[in-house]
């Protein structure tokens, strides 16, 4: 019976432990994103004007135990547009679509505030240009980042602002089919993120 009860207690004690220690939740919010077709090969692509994009996501946070930090993974999905020139004369749209799954390490401070810094990881789903002419675009599909910022709570609602940084191009390439040249480009993406998050 005394194990029993010592079991119990220190389940209630481990579950009161975890609710204090861990929190999650959902995100969303939108990206600017700069100068991010670079190094293209022949001079057919021009610009890479950037367009506001948005990302929505889910993340967990759990406190270090003894050094006063907290981890905070995410999953996120990032929608990104740039506007750019074709051949010297045709505006289009190049688009990408990514899962970013960010590994920050941070610290409270002020009891609302916060900063953090860590790597994220990034899985291109797909790119296209709103172009016929430029119908197959191919990508490396994973490359490697790093985001530092701050952000503020109150209560269950979070605001936060972020830089991220491409430490590796994605490159990418598609056919011309007025020179038939393959062409290469590299779409890396620098960004600022802004996001709101809620506590569930």
């Amino acid at each position: 019976m005394k194990k029993v009860i010592l079991i119990i207690c220190l389940a209630f004690g481990f579950s009161h432990y975890s609710n204090a220690q861990l929190n999650f939740g959902v995100k969303g919010g939108i990206n600017y994103n700069s100068e991010s077709i670079k190094e293209v090969g022949a001079d057919v692509l021009e610009g890479g004007d950037s367009r506001t994009g948005f990302h929505a996501g889910v993340w967990l946070r759990a406190k270090i135990p003894v050094l006063g930090l907290y981890i905070r993974p995410e999953l996120i999905y990032t929608n990104l547009e740039n506007d750019v020139i074709f051949d010297s004369n045709t505006t289009t749209t190049y688009s990408f679509q990514k899962i970013d799954v960010p590994v920050l390490i941070g610290k409270k401070i002020f009891g609302i505030g916060n900063v953090f810094v860590g790597p994220s990881f990034q899985y291109v789903l797909d790119s296209s240009f709103g172009f016929d002419e430029i119908p197959n675009v191919e990508t490396d599909n994973i490359t490697v980042g790093l985001q530092f910022g701050a952000g503020i709570e109150f209560g269950k609602i979070g605001l936060d602002v972020r830089y991220e940084r491409g430490f590796n191009g994605i490159e990418s390439n598609f056919l011309n089919s007025r020179t038939g040249r393959e062409v290469n480009f590299d779409t890396r993406v620098n960004q600022i993120i802004i996001g709101l998050s809620l506590k569930l």
